[in-house]
């Protein structure tokens, strides 16, 4: 009876995570065509090929970046080599669009670098030229500064589990480092490169609030434009169809690629041998190299926040922060536990009726990763939106009271949006503690009497803790930042930190913008840090056990 149960519930999860966007998807081929054949038809190739443009620089350079920086911690040691190889993954810390934030301020007119110039060289505003931050080149360079970290984990990981010989005896073959790595590691990793890539380009035509500061036309400004300035929510719907299905091509093509990732070789790790030694003017260079990514990505943008906040005058423990805190903070503990909950249901059904039905349940509930927020806001709001305005022509036409929205107007939604958003990232760490469970363990857990609920229970559960606290913690981060979705959905009298922040940014008012951006900053760097301390144990680790063989007798 209650392995039924969770079997129906498993079900009732996965059809609620995807029916926002089979219901974008009917309300676009359903909605009137009118708005689309005269606002929206004229200006979609502008959208596309913004879209396409951004994409394609943020891709090609978070790939560059990424995995250079990856070959040179793995294979090199130089000055401040180990903490640079922490410090590269910083920068996930920040949305995006807060990184716009702060280079505006820092960048813009009467910002320090410009004002320095002019003092300097003693030119006036119109004596000189200088880049235009707030341009396509301004928003790509936002989303490469926070999106590289995702290749660079993915090629470090990669390289540090390539065998070294295939590189060596290249080396010993006459290749220089340079044509080694080019023609011997790189394509070895390429599989870990290109998903590290890819998970870069659906956050970037996924991206709202960088674009939409920087007035850059893409699919997801036209989507808020067409629901908010255009009033119309099926060429809304429209345009949502389109970002839809280029999104579930990119995961697609993420999903063939981190299918092909495998060990290549045998013989020694590189995480293994004993780096050798870069000294003087190319230590120095390699350094530099390394801590640029950083220094732009991370220390910049939080040096800027900060003087910022300082400037602006206004206190983060006030009353009125304390309560944008208190409802970003609930709304992400709410969702984060709803589903991380709903992940556990459903990879344990996977894992106890394995097969096609199975398969179908955590493709279909994790699709939502690869669909923008503003995809499943309004895959939300039109079928329910419909709900109640029936609901409360219903009760006036019977009772004569009106109801209002009931659940367009609700926290509950946005539960919902998340948990359609977010369920893969909650599937997949969850999945990482259960792939050390070996399955003999669920049969002898049934020979002893532990029947579902409480094999899950008492089994899977206490192994995969570390998983599903680590899944808890990256939900939760994920929806503190989360801006799509949260300003279609949000309810007139409940304000968050990221609806803060970008109305603020969006008056001009950087200075207050960067109080709000400074704690969503603080809530990202909470899973990075975790992730540096693991980097850092791994490290650790390594030089005991180089040491523990130098050291063995014989």
């Amino acid at each position: 009876m209650i392995d039924r149960l969770l079997h129906r519930l498993a079900w009732l999860v996965a059809l609620l995570c995807v029916a926002p966007i089979v219901a974008a998807g009917l309300a676009a081929l359903t909605g009137d065509l009118d708005t689309w054949r005269n606002v929206l038809a004229p200006v979609l190739p502008r959208f596309a090929g913004t879209t396409l443009l951004l994409v394609a620089i943020v891709g090609t350079a978070t790939a560059a970046i990424g995995t250079g920086a990856a070959w040179l911690v793995t294979v090199y040691r130089f000055p401040f080599s180990r903490t640079l190889e922490v410090a590269l993954a910083l920068p996930l810390a920040f949305p995006a669009y807060v990184l716009a934030y702060a280079y505006t301020s820092f960048l813009d007119h009467s910002g320090p670098v410009q004002s320095l110039l002019r003092d300097v060289t003693g030119w006036g505003p119109r004596d000189y030229w200088f880049p235009e931050i707030r341009s396509m080149g301004g928003a790509a360079a936002m989303l490469i500064f926070v999106l590289y970290p995702y290749v660079y984990l993915l090629a470090r990981a990669s390289f540090r589990q390539q065998s070294s010989n295939a590189y060596l005896v290249a080396r010993t073959l006459g290749h220089t480092p340079l044509t080694a790595f080019w023609r011997v590691a790189l394509p070895m990793a390429r599989p870990a490169i290109v998903g590290g890539a890819l998970l870069a380009v659906m956050e970037t035509i996924a991206d709202y609030g960088t674009v939409a500061f920087f007035n850059v036309d893409t699919f997801a400004t036209g989507i808020y434009q067409s629901w908010f300035s255009l009033g119309d929510r099926g060429a809304a719907a429209q345009l949502a169809l389109c970002l839809l299905g280029f999104a579930l091509l990119v995961a697609g093509l993420e999903r063939v690629q981190r299918g092909r990732i495998r060990t290549a070789g045998r013989g020694a790790r590189f995480e293994t041998v004993e780096k050798p030694r870069l000294r003087g003017g190319a230590g120095w260079l390699v350094t530099a190299l390394c801590a640029v990514p950083v220094v732009f990505g991370f220390v910049i943008p939080l040096v800027m926040l900060g003087s910022m906040a300082v400037d602006s005058g206004q206190n983060i423990l006030s009353a009125r922060y304390a309560a944008l805190m208190s409802n970003s903070v609930t709304l992400a503990a709410l969702a984060s536990v709803l589903t991380v909950l709903g992940a556990v249901v459903i990879g344990f059904h996977a894992r106890m009726r394995p097969g096609r039905g199975a398969r179908a349940m955590v493709l279909g509930a994790g699709l939502g990763y690869a669909v923008p927020g503003g995809v499943i806001a309004v895959g939300l709001m039109v079928p329910f939106a419909a709900l109640d305005n029936a609901i409360d022509a219903a009760m006036e036409g019977w009772f004569g009271v009106s109801t209002g929205l009931l659940i367009t107007g609700s926290v509950w939604l946005m539960v919902l949006a998340y948990m359609a958003r977010f369920m893969a990232a909650a599937l997949n760490a969850y999945d990482s503690g259960m792939a050390t469970v070996p399955a003999h363990f669920d049969a002898i857990g049934r020979s002893l009497g532990q029947s579902g609920p409480r094999l899950l229970w008492r089994v899977h559960l206490p192994v995969a803790r570390s998983s599903v606290l680590t899944a808890l913690l990256i939900v939760f981060v994920d929806v503190m930042k989360e801006l799509p979705a949260t300003l279609i959905l949000h309810p007139f009298n409940f304000q968050t930190l990221a609806v803060q922040a970008h109305r603020l940014a969006s008056d001009e008012r950087l200075n207050e913008a960067a109080v709000p951006s400074l704690a969503l900053m603080a809530f990202g760097l909470i899973p990075v840090l975790i992730l540096c301390r693991s980097i850092g144990r791994e490290e650790r680790g390594r030089r005991a056990a180089r040491l523990a063989t130098a050291v063995k007798p014989g």
